[in-house]
């Protein structure tokens, strides 16, 4: 395990936060968060220019000290030989900063793919075949990730790789505290639910023997501080909340004890009805003013990092002091998490000493 450290180890960023065309702005962006002092920078996954395998490439060859996380990419997309590949490449590469995160995806676009739907028990599954690749083993393997008449990478492998889940319903949650080294949140979880996802991670670690304590629970926050212009604001949190809305709405809403009656209006206004597109990626000013006045609560985006940096470094340490070990800086590039880093600063409390790979907690 790396012995390399951060300043902030506890903090991590999104590479490419976003709907990025320019892959290559990663390399600035994740040599500038080491700079700044983030523990890691966390990397999505989309089927066009957002590659899981290529961005941790690139950022782990630019990099020397900051964790690199994919988080998320899906099992059901490679076959899981070709995962586990990634994934010890990745970590020998790094000299152990890396971590592999996993995710449920959106249904829909599995059937539009001919995919199967993901599933828990496929989930977990998959994490087992990982882990014993990646000690070593040879074996041929028939459960609900797949049948595979025999997976094999090197009998000499015994890799320390650690594995994030994301998670945001109460079943995922309790799996992930069953079988995850790390487990990520959601975006816009009310204080509230963060305490609680909390307690149900480290409530199942303990009922499967494992020590609460050593999984790393990580909150996403949505940090968009004050010089930010009014029009990517708004892409950054009203178009991102209405485009989770769009995908899984009624999870989310459901996680944070929201009123599904206010979801059900969403979908059903006239705008959001058949609208051809991810509203953070092609939503207007008008069309995100619209939903943020007339449609979403005003309490759905407050559950968020705004206003000044000094605001938005104490929104950090809310996540915090609510249980999570470490928080992602979501929707915001390093050049604009700046000034809350300065601001963090001043008021960060004593925590422990966190390595950088961010599914370890030790």
């Amino acid at each position: 395990m790396t012995t390399i450290t951060q300043e902030f180890p506890e903090l991590a960023c999104y590479g490419l936060a976003g709907h990025s065309a320019s892959p290559a702005d990663l390399l600035d962006e994740v040599r500038l968060a080491e700079r700044l002092g983030l523990g890691s920078v966390f990397l999505s996954e989309r089927f066009n220019v957002k590659d899981a395998a290529v961005l941790a490439g690139a950022a782990v060859a630019v990099s020397t000290s900051i964790g690199i996380a994919t988080a998320a990419t899906n099992h059901n997309t490679r076959h899981p030989l070709v995962t586990a590949t990634m994934a010890t490449t990745l970590h020998r590469m790094s000299g152990g900063r890396y971590a592999l995160g996993l995710g449920r995806g959106f249904s829909l676009l599995f059937d539009v793919m001919g995919v199967p739907r993901i599933t828990g028990a496929q989930m977990e599954d998959a994490i087992g075949i990982y882990r014993r690749l990646w000690h070593g083993e040879a074996f041929g393997h028939d459960g609900p990730a797949g049948s595979y008449p025999f997976l094999s990478q090197d009998s000499s492998f015994d890799e320390d790789i650690p594995v994030l889940m994301m998670a945001i319903g109460e079943k995922s949650l309790e799996l992930a505290g069953q079988v995850a080294d790390g487990v990520v949140l959601h975006t816009f979880l009310s204080d509230e639910t963060l305490a609680r996802s909390v307690r149900t991670i480290r409530d199942a670690a303990a009922a499967a023997g494992r020590d609460p304590a050593a999984v790393r629970i990580w909150a996403v926050l949505a940090v968009v501080e004050e010089s930010v212009p009014e029009e990517l604001a708004l892409r950054k949190l009203v178009g991102r909340l209405a485009t989770y809305l769009q995908g899984y709405g009624e999870v989310l809403v459901r996680a944070n004890g929201w009123d599904l009656a206010d979801l059900k209006r969403f979908k059903e206004d006239p705008l959001v009805q058949g609208y051809a597109g991810a509203f953070d990626a092609v939503g207007t000013t008008e069309q995100l003013t619209y939903l943020r006045d007339e449609v979403l609560p005003g309490a759905w985006t407050a559950a968020s990092a705004t206003g000044s940096a000094a605001d938005c470094a104490q929104r950090i340490v809310d996540q915090l002091n609510a249980g999570a070990d470490s928080v992602v800086l979501h929707g915001a590039t390093p050049t604009e998490l700046a000034p809350v880093l300065e601001a963090y600063r001043t008021v960060r409390p004593d925590l422990p000493n966190l390595p950088v790979n961010p599914g370890h907690v030790r």
